[in-house]
């Protein structure tokens, strides 16, 4: 049976690599084909990956709390880039300061995830 191909990284100016690591880890172990793209990634580059293996998902990861800055109109991106019905995930600590985790799950799902992860993840 053919791997599904998922693409990750970590969005932004995020650095923080060991999740990601994991992340690769346990989807590669769970039978997927992972597409890592490192830390530091642009939304452009996730696209491109994602476009040239055929991706049926991107996960992002952002720690650094600037997630909402650095994501917004990946979606939008996504559909001008003919990817429109790509599976959008993302985690991690999303927003700078305490905030009410529904609140930001709903603010990333109007921004176009599908998923949306809290840090306890």
């Amino acid at each position: 049976m053919k791997k599904i191909n998922i693409v990750t990284g970590v969005i932004g100016s995020d650095c923080h690599a060991v999740g990601n690591k994991i992340i690769e880890k346990v989807f590669s172990e769970a039978g997927f084909n992972v597409i890592n793209l490192g830390v530091m990634v642009s939304q452009d580059e996730f696209i491109d990956a994602a476009i040239e293996s055929n991706a049926k998902a991107i996960l992002v990861s952002s720690l650094y709390g600037q997630g909402e800055l650095d994501c917004e109109g990946l979606r939008s991106k996504c559909v001008e880039r003919g990817i429109e019905n790509i599976i959008l995930y993302i985690g991690g600590n999303l927003v700078v300061g305490k905030h009410d985790f529904k609140e930001v799950e709903e603010k990333f799902k109007k921004m176009g995830f599908n998923r949306v992860f809290s840090p306890d993840v």
